[in-house]
Formats: structure tokens, sequence, C-alpha cells
């Protein structure tokens, strides 16, 4: 296998980082499902002026349960695997990449990192939406009554329809704030994770050990959260919203914000946010140890290099 260089030892390939990026993904993403499933419902609840159907997150869980069923929890996640395998290993591999571009040409650094972050989010989340669509839609169809639900057999079944019934708009749809949200979330996410993970290192507080991929992923984890709550609520309604006497209900992220300000409050702009995060940290917690062990372990036993350490 040809191997390129770097102060003396071997290179991790392109390809490979993407594949990496991706099987780290999908193993956060399988533990993480049942938070998923809970807070897009508690995004959509109170929505169009009814009445809010779930008041916690334990709330949401008891309601969804008794109504629904356990396997309820795992609402979508055939859509949620495809969307890890096209967005996350798409923004991994790709902002990896874009540091050691800009490294090559001299520029490292802050600036780096978060430019990278941004541009690999970004078109990572192009690339995705249509799953994005799919798993909104597929989490969110126990909710609605009866007649009302889509009842996707599965995420290729959904995309085959909505794409059939709605055309590249349905697919799209929300593409701008999950653009936005994807970019801002990449960067503060990716960027708060590395250079965590450096200060732990640099003043000699941590190891560079399971400890300390832990730590810096729980700070990752609620910059990420924090930041991104209220862009995900607007890409949330968005791509699950549905046209109304030919009229969409919401015309874009900016009308969403209006509305929930209008209706429900500052407050709703976060609504979900105990869920997202509780999602987002053991997400970002296994996504990055999932990074870091994969990373050594193809260092180690495909290029050869027994005391290499992991590493993003």
């Amino acid at each position: 296998m040809p191997r390129s260089i770097e102060d003396g030892r071997p290179k991790i390939p392109n390809y490979a980082k993407f594949l990496i990026g991706g099987m780290a993904g999908v193993g956060g993403c399988i533990v993480c499902q049942p938070i998923d499933v809970i807070k897009n419902r508690m995004q959509l609840s109170g929505e169009g002026g009814k009445a809010r159907e779930h008041k916690t997150s334990l709330h949401a869980v008891k309601n969804i349960v008794q109504s629904e069923g356990v396997l309820a929890l795992y609402d979508g996640l055939t859509a949620n695997i495809a969307r890890q395998l096209a967005y996350t290993m798409t923004r991994l591999g790709l902002y990896q990449i874009t540091v050691d571009q800009l490294a090559a040409s001299g520029i490292t650094g802050l600036n780096s990192h978060i430019f990278s972050g941004l541009f690999a989010g970004g078109i990572a989340a192009m690339v995705a939406t249509p799953t994005d669509v799919a798993l909104i839609r597929m989490t969110a169809d126990g909710r609605l009554p009866a007649k009302e639900r889509r009842n996707y057999k599965h995420v290729i079944d959904a995309l085959i329809r909505i794409g059939k019934e709605e055309g590249a708009q349905g697919l799209w749809a929300g593409v701008g704030p999950t653009v936005l949200r994807a970019m801002v979330g990449t960067a503060s996410q990716l960027v708060s994770y590395v250079h965590a993970k450096q200060y732990l290192l640099r003043n000699e507080l941590m190891k560079d050990n399971l400890g300390c991929h832990f730590t810096a992923s729980v700070i990752s984890g609620f910059f990420y959260a924090f930041i991104t709550t209220p862009l995900d609520v607007a890409k949330t309604r968005i791509q699950n919203m549905k046209i109304i006497n030919g009229k969409p209900e919401y015309s874009g992220m900016l009308n969403v914000w209006i509305q929930i300000l209008k209706n429900e409050g500052v407050p709703a702009l976060w609504k979900g946010f105990g869920p997202y995060y509780f999602r987002i940290a053991p997400n970002t917690i296994l996504l990055f140890i999932f990074m870091e062990k994969l990373t050594k372990w193809y260092k180690i036993y495909v290029l050869k290099d027994p005391t290499a350490e992991g590493g993003l």
C-alpha cells in the first residue's frame, strides 16, 4: 500500500479519513437514536398553536412509549445511519483534509480550524440534506394522527417517495438552515474539541487518553448544542412542515423564528435544549472516542506504526 510520510511517520490517506469518520458517526448514532427521536418530538411540540404534547424529556419518553411502544424510540434509525454516512463522513473527512491543505500553505491555528469547520460543514450538509429530511419525518411520524402519517418503510422508501411526490424541493427542504446549522455546528464542535484537547495536553492537565478525549468531548458538546439549538429548531420545523392550500407553513428560517417568538416566546428558540444537549453530549463523546480509537488502530494495524496515537 502506498503511504505518504510526514515527520518520519506514515500519514493516513484521505479516503481513510472519510471512512473512519463515517464509521465513528454510525457507532454514535446507533447508541443515541432514542435521544434524537425525543429531541425532534419536543421541538415539534406546540407547533401550529397546538397545546404542548411534551413538557419535559421524561414526559416525552412516557408519552411515546405508552402511545406507540418502545420501538418508536428507534423510529428513523435507517435514516440516521444514512445521514451519518452522508454527513458525518463528509464533514470529518473534509475538515481534516482542509486543515492539512491550509497547513501546507502556511496557514495554521484557530482561524484555519474555524474556516475548515465552516467549509466542511456546509458541503456535508448540502450532500446530506435529503437524509436529514427523511430522518426528521420518520422520527416525527408517530406524533401525527393515523390518517396523516407518511408511514415510510425505511430511508430508501422515504427518499424515493419524497422525490416522486415533492421533487427536489422536498428532498432539499430546509437546506438553508441545514447548511447554516452545519457550518456553525461543525466549526463549534470540531474546533472546541481540538482546542480543548490541546489545552488539556499542553498544560499537562491530562494525558492523551480516554479521559482526555471524554473531557474535551463534553466541552465540545455544550458549545455545539447551545450555539446551534435555535438553528436546529428552525430546521426541524421547516423539514417537517406540510403544504396547506398550496402554501408552505413557513417561508424560511427567519419566518420560523418570528412565529416562534410571536406565539411561544424567546425560550422556545431553545426548545428541546435538554434532550438536544443530552443527545449531542453522548453523540459527541462517542463520535470523538470512536474517531480517536479508529484512527489509532488504522495507524497501528494498517500503517504499521506501533507507537501511534489517535487524533483529529
